[in-house]
């Protein structure tokens, strides 16, 4: 009988380790994974980076070398003390496109994020569902018709013009409306029984709840203003007006024998992204994490 309860005993201990065993495993294979997808995204902005610091004749070696053995920032004062590269003023286009952009999406979209929110008026769906379907098109198919717009308007190369038909995020929309579902309609009852406007409810009562998600919406919305490429090229006529992607494309065929050049010119494009992110990425985190109700 003893043998008999210590094989039980046995059997029941190794039931409750073997749930444990389990989920162990599954834990060091999710991190594995996570480990391969940051190596895989990790290592061409590394190698970037260090080919940034090599000389010529280094970077073009074979076999290659992955740290640079003689690191040298020539390669950024040869950029930075070109004539033909007046970095300042195409910082500065590329600056003002990205927050004019930014700010006049926060603006419109938090706005009309809390008129689909929280007002009923006739016709709400159809002009919700007419948001959402500018979603669902593609680029490429409103380019002619935003193209012929500005031509109308007379935009055409100019910053004005990448800034004009911006204003309007459906995504933006979107996020924000969802966001504001989330906010109880109690709250804003109150501010309205204290004698404040709507537009004091807005400004004093929605807006502070919304933090996290306009840190992401702003975030999202600058990375995808400062690398947008395709729109600036076909609006932006002279190399004066032109943003930093544009340039780095003409740097690349003027320099194509020189990747050292190129990778330098290349991070000194990305640096304002990454600076952007790092004080952003917290923000963005809680924008997708939390609810409106602080």
């Amino acid at each position: 009988m003893t043998a008999i309860s210590s094989t039980r005993a046995q059997i029941s201990a190794a039931k409750r380790i073997l749930p444990d065993v389990r989920y162990r495993l599954g834990q060091l294979l999710v991190y594995l994974f996570l480990i391969l997808g940051l190596s895989a995204t990790l290592v061409p902005f590394l190698w970037m980076i260090l080919g940034s610091l090599k000389t010529h004749s280094e970077i073009l070696r074979i076999p290659p070398t992955f740290w640079p053995q003689n690191p040298t920032l020539g390669n950024y004062r040869t950029i930075l003390t070109d004539p033909e590269l007046p970095l300042g003023r195409f910082y500065t286009n590329s600056t003002i496109i990205a927050v004019c952009n930014v700010l006049s999406t926060l603006f419109t979209s938090s706005l009309l994020g809390y008129l689909f929110a929280k007002f009923e008026f006739r016709g709400k769906r159809l002009f919700f569902g007419w948001f959402l379907l500018g979603m669902m098109i593609p680029t490429a198919v409103t380019m002619i018709p935003d193209y012929v717009i500005l031509a109308k308007l007379g935009l055409i190369n100019k910053l004005t013009g990448l800034i004009v038909l911006s204003a309007l995020d459906a995504f933006g929309i979107f996020m924000m409306r969802q966001f504001m579902e989330t906010l109880p309609n109690e709250l804003l009852d109150a501010a309205r029984i204290d004698g404040a406007s709507e537009w004091q409810v807005f400004r004093h009562v929605v807006l502070p709840q919304l933090g996290p998600p306009l840190a992401t919406l702003g975030t999202l919305n600058f990375m995808g203003n400062w690398n947008n490429y395709l729109w600036p090229m076909i609006v932006l006529k002279s190399k004066e007006v032109r943003t930093l992607p544009i340039i780095l494309v003409w740097y690349e065929t003027q320099h194509g024998n020189r990747p050292d050049l190129t990778m330098a010119a290349s991070v000194m494009v990305v640096v304002p992204i990454l600076i952007v992110y790092f004080f952003f990425q917290r923000w963005i985190v809680r924008g997708f994490a939390t609810s409106g109700l602080k």
